[in-house]
């Protein structure tokens, strides 16, 4: 039996399977991931990323925290990719019962997921730093550079920056649901960046399957181990599910 072959099965005999995945889902989109040889953390002007994506530089250069978020962070044209395709037809199928993603981006619910878990927030959703009022993506990216609410306040992203904390509410939603699974697939993510991997230790079912290019600090746990592309493993998985 092949891993692929391996996969699908361990998939298809789960009771409650959970998808946990981060930017490596979206690389295939044309969206960069953080740390890869052409993402995010290359050519930053003698800048970090942790820096150029945190709440005190938000507070303290907006026009560049800006400039930075709008032209990087944002891929209005990306479409969803097999993999987040093939996820949204397992949850249709009743057999994926909740997806867990640290991406912020939205391709999931373009897919057609329901239970989408987002542990660092969306730009799709904004809101007023001062008052709160609720706007678009459209309505931040059609102002020039800093959006700007009615009041006055700088409209900022509803996403987890660096030196701020998850949301609760959806935080202890994905322990449950990891808790709850006897499969747990961790895709496209290093599993370097906490609170977000940390999640991993709350595992207890029968399964762990890791797919990556590069390793994890938890391969040694993983019953099946896919060092490879994340939207071919998930391409030949959509081609045995239709032939089922």
């Amino acid at each position: 039996m092949t891993e692929n072959e391996r996969f699908r099965d361990l998939l298809l005999k789960s009771r409650h399977l959970v998808f946990f995945g981060g930017a490596g889902v979206s690389v295939a989109s044309d969206i960069p991931d953080f740390r890869g040889k052409t993402g995010l953390s290359q050519n930053l002007n003698g800048r970090s990323l942790e820096e150029l994506l945190s709440a005190t530089f938000l507070k303290t250069h907006p026009e560049e925290f800006f400039a930075f978020y709008k032209s990087k962070m944002i891929h209005l044209g990306a479409m969803p990719n097999a993999t987040h395709l093939v996820l949204a037809e397992l949850e249709k199928r009743g057999i994926l019962k909740a997806l867990i993603t640290q991406n912020i981006d939205n391709l999931h619910q373009k897919a057609g997921s329901k239970t989408v878990l987002e542990l660092h927030g969306s730009v799709y959703r904004n809101y007023c730093s001062q008052c709160h009022k609720k706007y678009t993506l459209e309505a931040v990216m059609a102002q020039t550079l800093v959006p700007k609410c009615d009041c006055g306040g700088i409209i900022r992203p509803d996403v987890v920056f660096y030196e701020e904390g998850l949301d609760q509410t959806v935080l202890d939603q994905a322990i449950r649901q990891i808790r709850h699974a006897d499969v747990l697939i961790v895709g496209g993510t290093s599993l370097l960046v906490y609170p977000a991997a940390g999640l991993i230790q709350y595992f207890q079912g029968d399964h762990l399957i890791i797919i990556n290019q590069q390793p994890t600090p938890y391969d040694a746990y993983a019953d099946l181990l896919i060092r490879g592309d994340l939207e071919v493993v998930f391409e030949k998985l959509g081609k045995q599910l239709s032939e089922a």
